[in-house]
């Protein structure tokens, strides 16, 4: 069985996110979407919030088949061996997302040598797309409809909304 990883803050997850899911998921006999649980990184949204958003996404778009979604801590490496993966997929926006990219899949193939990593370059409607951008556009009651998944679209203004009223 081929599995493969695809690991990501998801804050929130976007349309470039769910590109890079059915294209991986196209390859793959099961697709791991590996919610980062990461105490260093603040996130907007709660590990939970996250993966219940990319849930959704998952099922709206009916790729629950051979799509998962867990949450996960810790080194990337040791996830992938839980999940028995052979790799992990990577979106590639730009030219500086390669050098961040190649570092990281250096170092995760030099601490487990089972592991290698698929780059997928973005789809030039994507290319600028980031979950900060979804992010700072939400936070100012902007449109968010032509970056996030129809679905989560709501949950992501109401989250925002009660962070306001706060």
């Amino acid at each position: 069985m081929k599995i493969g990883i695809y690991p990501g803050s998801f804050d929130p997850i976007t349309l470039g996110h769910l590109d890079i899911i059915m294209r991986a998921s196209k390859l793959v006999d099961e697709l791991v979407i590996g919610v980062l649980r990461n105490i260093s990184k603040k996130t907007v949204f709660t590990v939970e919030e996250r993966v219940e958003f990319v849930e959704k996404v998952i099922k709206e778009y009916k790729l629950e088949s051979n799509v998962k979604v867990k949450a996960f801590n810790g080194l990337l490496v040791d996830f992938a061996k839980e999940c028995n993966a052979s790799f992990i997929v990577r979106g590639l926006r730009a030219v500086t997302d390669f050098d961040y990219e190649l570092q990281l899949a250096q170092t995760n193939h030099k601490l487990y040598e089972d592991i290698d990593t698929v780059f997928f370059t973005t789809r030039l409607e994507y290319s600028y797309l980031s979950s900060s951008t979804v992010r700072e556009i939400a936070s100012f009651g902007g449109d968010i409809k032509q970056f996030v998944p129809e679905c989560i679209v709501q949950p992501v203004y109401d989250k925002y909304k009660a962070i306001r009223s706060v």
